[in-house]
């Protein structure tokens, strides 16, 4: 087997492994690197141990390539019809909606293995629990570059987030997005609603617009050419986030990658961290984050 570094595996043999069941193992998923649904299920078998810690009781939305990354996707929030017995589902009522929501969550290696086998290639999780649907325990900063900006300018732009919130006395985490380009966490202690998050993430985009002339922090600006946009709109209800680890549905297999600070320097690409090569990194950045809970100012 090569591209993930896994051994080869039947149908059979993957049945002994797991209660999901598996079918067309060769279909090509991403052609430029040609990799196969058989790659994209080893590879989330053996970052289980990463991804599934972040997947945890959280509502997921699915974003499936039923014929690879070259044909057709869709985003589904509901369970599909055949969902397995053991996939724990989480119902909600949707506003939006006009319905009730059943939310499937990803609490084990069986369910994540039947995520894949269904080619959701993306795995993007809510930015609270079911425990307190209500109240987020992530604040997210989600900075994405408009052209001609480029990834460099989201890693300068990210540093001085973490500088601004290094001044409300806060440790954030950084991820690649997978695309183009980064988000910023913080975990946060139990007690906040969304409008405090929201309002909190707001705050800061508007205190480095000021001082940083190609950012935005309002959302009619967002898609000016040659700005970044801090989009303190993701801290809502509802909104969701790529998980750290899951793949994305770009022609490079890329991930979405927890880093140090340390390694956002001029050069870096989201293209470094892939497939092939997730699985060789040592750092696990993120290993402390949930222990690490901590309190935004007003």
């Amino acid at each position: 087997m090569t591209g993930t570094g896994g051994p080869a595996h039947g149908q059979d043999a993957w049945g002994a492994l797991s209660r999901a069941h598996f079918t067309n193992l060769k279909k090509i998923l991403y052609p430029l690197p040609g990799i196969t649904k058989q790659q994209v299920l080893e590879y989330y078998i053996r970052i289980a141990p990463k991804i599934l810690p972040f997947l945890n009781n959280r509502p997921l939305t699915m974003h499936r390539y039923p014929d690879g990354i070259s044909g057709s996707e869709f985003y589904e929030k509901n369970a599909p019809r055949g969902t397995p017995g053991y996939v724990e589902i989480f119902p909600r009522s949707s506003e939006t909606a006009g319905r009730q929501v059943r939310y499937v969550l990803c609490n084990n290696l069986d369910t994540l293995l039947w995520l894949a086998n269904l080619a959701s290639l993306e795995l993007h999780i809510s930015l609270s629990t079911t425990g307190s649907y209500e109240s987020p325990d992530f604040l997210l900063f989600d900075i994405d570059p408009e052209p001609p900006l480029t990834f460099d300018d989201v890693i300068q732009v990210a540093h001085i987030v973490r500088n601004h919130l290094g001044n409300e006395g806060l440790v954030p985490y950084v991820k690649t997005s997978g695309k183009k380009g980064l988000h910023i966490i913080v975990p946060l202690v139990p007690g906040y609603r969304f409008d405090m998050t929201r309002a909190f993430a707001h705050r800061i985009g508007k205190a480095i617009a000021k001082d940083t002339p190609h950012v935005v922090s309002e959302f009619p600006h967002s898609r000016d050419p040659g700005t970044i946009f801090i989009d303190y709109l993701q801290n809502a209800q509802g909104k969701t986030m790529v998980a750290p680890y899951s793949l994305r549905g770009s022609p490079e297999a890329t991930v979405s990658t927890p880093v140090n600070w340390e390694e956002l320097i001029t050069g870096v690409r989201a293209e470094d961290f892939t497939i092939r090569t997730i699985l060789s990194r040592d750092k696990e950045p993120w290993r402390e984050l949930f222990d690490n809970r901590q309190k935004i100012g007003d």
